[in-house]
């Protein structure tokens, strides 16, 4: 057993160890690649403006809600007036045409004076494709919170919108 052992040693094969030849390599040529895409941007339509109407409030207040094609509900003790015109808003997008692109929105207030009121918005499509030509549109609508209290005023405010490539 002893003869194998030395045998082995001096042969260079113990259990567990490898040998490669001296200078012996391989190498290979990797692969890289990137598409530079036009960018995707965001106008907030001329005259566009998310608008819950005129209204008057009763005791418990209650809210204003504009839907994405710009239709107006009063819910509780808030009656919105025929004279004052609800609206959605308006947006344009651009971009790399046939791309998917996602819409986000954001909760704000309108506030006059020190009064304000919260008002939370949706748009009309969480998900949508611009067109061959790269354009899109979309609007979006939302929920007033009026309270019973709020002051007499014109209120205005703001929010963000955000569109990313998907």
């Amino acid at each position: 057993m002893r003869r194998c052992v030395v045998m082995a040693g001096l042969l260079g094969i113990l259990p567990g160890q490898a040998m490669a030849a001296s200078g012996q390599h391989a190498s290979a040529a990797g692969a890289a690649s990137s598409t530079v895409i036009v960018p995707i941007t965001l106008t907030h339509s001329a005259g566009g403006v998310l608008n819950f109407g005129t209204m008057t409030v009763g005791p418990g207040g209650g809210n204003v809600i504009v839907t994405t094609t710009g239709t107006g509900v009063a819910v509780g003790a808030v009656t919105l007036i025929s004279s004052g015109a609800v609206s959605a808003d308006q947006f344009t997008v651009t971009g790399d045409a046939n791309r998917n692109f996602s819409v986000t929105t954001g909760a704000g207030y309108v506030t006059a004076g020190s009064s304000s009121m919260l008002f939370a918005t949706s748009p009309s499509s969480g998900q949508a494709t611009l067109s061959a030509s790269g354009a899109g549109t979309f609007s979006v609508g939302g929920s007033l919170s009026v309270g019973s209290g709020i002051a007499p005023g014109v209120y205005h405010g703001t929010y963000t919108v955000t569109v990313t490539y998907d």
